[in-house]
């Protein structure tokens, strides 16, 4: 088992230190893109195949403890490196490697021709090895490590056209903003610290065997483990973008769209509900956070909904998309349904990662439209400046034949720019569109069972007795609804109806490359296919099976996963219109935006009328609800005015100003002593005989 551990571990360490020293020092390894890709490639799908085969050999309900290492001693704290092979961490092992291989694939032909292409690879697979940790930690201290690596590596990424420095700030966000949450999760680990070596004898290494026996669970019931449950809430609010830490989340955008894909599907946004999952009995003990974490989830999920109705940036449309989807996981969390909240972890993994790697192919595609477009003179260059020569003359064929459709430069992710892509782009159309049915909730995919347990969960919590349960529920079918709207939407305008870019009848868009087109039609079949994996109690019953993620995850069924008990038991005719109401909201979202609307036929006349509509709302809800002005106006504002009225004159006048002082006095003095210096020989014999005298002077004074 060790060794199979270090093969799932070790080859994306490697291959990172490897194409990152190799590019490093060897210049002409750079050009070698094909090779770089390819071995970083190989490095993620090797841990993937070796966890296929752990997980066909594994026995369910027996974890296994795989110990590297003793890495510290310090008083009744006791750590080692060690890891966990249960069913949970195999889950999402198989998610991360195995998603991570397709980005990886996808990422040789999207990132050709990038000059930074040597540094990409290494950083993925940086990434992967710390989201590996992450999931594989027998204890929080190293799951804590992966926590603070995959941190990192965000930074890396979201910055990596770090010679933008609207890139750069968005990285500077990005780790800012986790390093609150990461603070929360400190003073957690503190706590339980503290609790656990007050009362129970011996050293503590924070490794779950101890943490979740029912000895020391005990010691957690109670105030303290309400404080413990919501700090380490507050540290998944930064991983998962939740309120108030949500906001790094849609900047994030700002790096490659592999990046995106990565960090938005399979690995950095799910810690925080593989966090709560791994500690679910403790979570349970703690009914009053548990309310917070579903209120939160759920207001999460409709405001980031709300935002995400009104984006044009493709991209950006999917961000918020993603933070929204991450409340409903938070609302499974919160009802204490841990097992439901994966499986949507899961589901969500594959069709994000399919509508982001989807929204890089037309990406792609629209940039070699733009190119095109510069180059025939019909718009200016967006690099602007003296090198572009037509810039004159290509504002006026703009003005005089094909005007943008907003103002400002052509922008290869704007919606508006678009239209029509279906003709050109038939691989990339048809895998957006099934993984856009899917995260809608359209039975029979994948995201109609996941999000369809969800609510079902807060329903019967609701039912239980539990209010905010119930308004949860409330809240989660009005944004199921949001959903199918804003994603069909963003399929319709992008693929549908006639093109808007300039000059449409000769410039024309292309499909990507098979290395990019491959990746997107087996995530479209996991999107479509892997709600069977977690059917409704009603539905497996009806085929004679079972729901086999609640059987592999749930602790009833020796999984790690607990889960809360509910005296209410609905009735199968309960949970078939339960079943039925959620398929008719996804129903009636994507009529609502193809046949109400009409975003595909009528375009950006659809999507004034449909701003229109939203009233008073649109306008806050473009601006995202201001979280950004709050943000500035109470923190950052305050940090920077401070920094700049309090500690920059301290650090002017008093830290340089000692500093400079000592160094014009040593200045003085030693110009001072120059003047001794005269070269000559009077002065010099001058000044023996008052030492001679000086000397003597004191020997006779005694």
């Amino acid at each position: 088992m060790e060794t199979l551990v270090r093969l799932i571990l070790l080859p994306p360490l490697l291959m990172a230190a490897f194409n990152g020293m190799m590019g490093l020092f060897m210049p002409s390894w750079r050009k070698q893109e094909k090779l770089i890709g390819t071995l970083a490639l190989i490095a993620v799908a090797i841990p993937f195949g070796v966890t296929v085969m752990l997980f066909l050999g594994y026995q369910h309900g027996a974890p296994q403890v795989v110990p590297f290492f003793h890495w510290m001693t310090a008083g009744d704290l006791s750590v080692a490196f060690s890891y966990r092979i249960d069913e949970l961490s195999l889950l999402m092992t198989l998610i991360v490697t195995g998603v991570g291989s397709l980005i990886h694939l996808y990422s040789i032909g999207y990132m050709h021709g990038d000059s930074g292409y040597w540094r990409f690879f290494p950083y993925l697979n940086l990434f992967i090895f710390a989201m590996l940790n992450l999931v594989l930690a027998e204890n929080l201290i190293v799951l804590f490590l992966g926590w603070e690596g995959v941190g990192l590596c965000s930074y890396l990424l979201i910055g990596f056209w770090y010679t933008d420095l609207k890139n750069s700030a968005a990285a500077n966000k990005a780790f800012i903003v986790n390093r609150i949450g990461d603070f929360a999760f400190l003073i957690a680990l503190f706590l339980i610290f503290k609790t656990v070596t007050d009362n129970i004898a011996g050293p503590f290494g924070f490794d779950f065997a101890t943490l979740l026996a029912p000895e020391t669970l005990a010691l957690f019931d109670g105030p303290i483990g309400f404080w413990i449950v919501l700090l380490m809430f507050i540290g998944a609010t930064g991983k998962s973008a939740q309120i108030p830490l949500f906001v790094w989340l849609p900047d994030a955008m700002a790096g490659p769209t592999p990046v995106s894909a990565l960090i938005h599907a399979a690995t950095m946004v799910t810690s925080g509900l593989y966090l709560l999952s791994r500690l679910s009995e403790m979570v349970l003990l703690a009914p009053a956070a548990m309310g917070v974490i579903a209120i939160v989830g759920a207001i999460t999920a409709i405001m980031a909904a709300s935002v995400a109705m009104t984006q044009n940036d493709i991209k950006k449309v999917l961000a918020y998309s993603t933070v929204s989807q991450l409340g409903f996981m938070f609302m499974a969390a919160g009802v204490g349904a841990f097992f439901v909240a994966i499986f949507h972890v899961m589901t969500h993994a594959f069709f994000k990662a399919c509508l982001f790697l989807g929204s890089g192919s037309v990406i792609h595609s629209m940039h070699h439209v733009e190119h095109e477009l510069e180059h025939k003179g019909i718009i200016p260059s967006h690099h602007g400046g003296p090198d572009t020569p037509l810039d004159s003359e290509a504002t006026q064929n703009t003005l005089r034949h094909n005007p943008l459709p907003y103002d400002g430069h052509f922008d290869a992710q704007d919606m508006r720019t678009m239209g029509g892509l279906k003709k050109y782009m038939p691989a990339t159309r048809w895998t957006f569109l099934i993984s856009t049915l899917a995260i809608a909730g359209i039975p029979p995919l994948a995201g109609f069972f996941s999000k369809d347990e969800i609510l079902f969960f807060a329903f019967k919590s609701g039912m239980d007795g539990n209010v905010l349960s119930l308004a949860v529920w409330v809240i989660g079918l009005i944004t199921a609804l949001m959903t199918a709207v804003y994603m069909t939407r963003a399929y319709l305008l992008t693929f549908e109806g006639t093109p808007r870019w300039p000059a449409a009848m000769d410039v024309h868009p292309h499909e990507s490359q098979w290395t990019m087109t491959l990746p997107l039609w087996i995530l479209a079949a996991l999107a479509a296919g892997a709600g069977l994996l977690g059917l409704a109690p009603v539905v497996a019953e009806l085929f004679g099976t079972e729901s086999w993620i609640h059987h592999w995850l749930g602790a009833a069924y020796g999984g790690p996963v607990a889960e809360a008990a509910f005296e209410y038991k609905p009735s199968h005719a309960t949970e078939w219109i339960l079943l039925g109401v959620g398929s008719i909201i996804a129903a009636a979202g994507v009529a609502i935006a193809w046949v109400g609307f009409r975003f595909g036929a009528r375009g950006l006349d659809a999507d004034r009328r449909f701003f229109k509509m939203m009233g008073w709302l649109y306008a806050p809800a473009s601006r995202k609800w201001g979280w950004d002005e709050l943000y500035n106006a109470t923190f950052v504002r305050a940090v920077v005015d401070g920094a700049r009225n309090v500690f920059a004159p301290f650090d002017k006048n008093v830290v340089d100003g000692g500093v400079n002082g000592l160094g014009r006095g040593v200045r003085g003095f030693a110009s001072g002593l120059r003047g001794i210096q005269t070269g000559g020989v009077q002065t010099y014999a001058l000044a023996i005989v008052l030492g001679v005298v000086l000397v003597v002077g004191l020997v006779m004074l005694g």
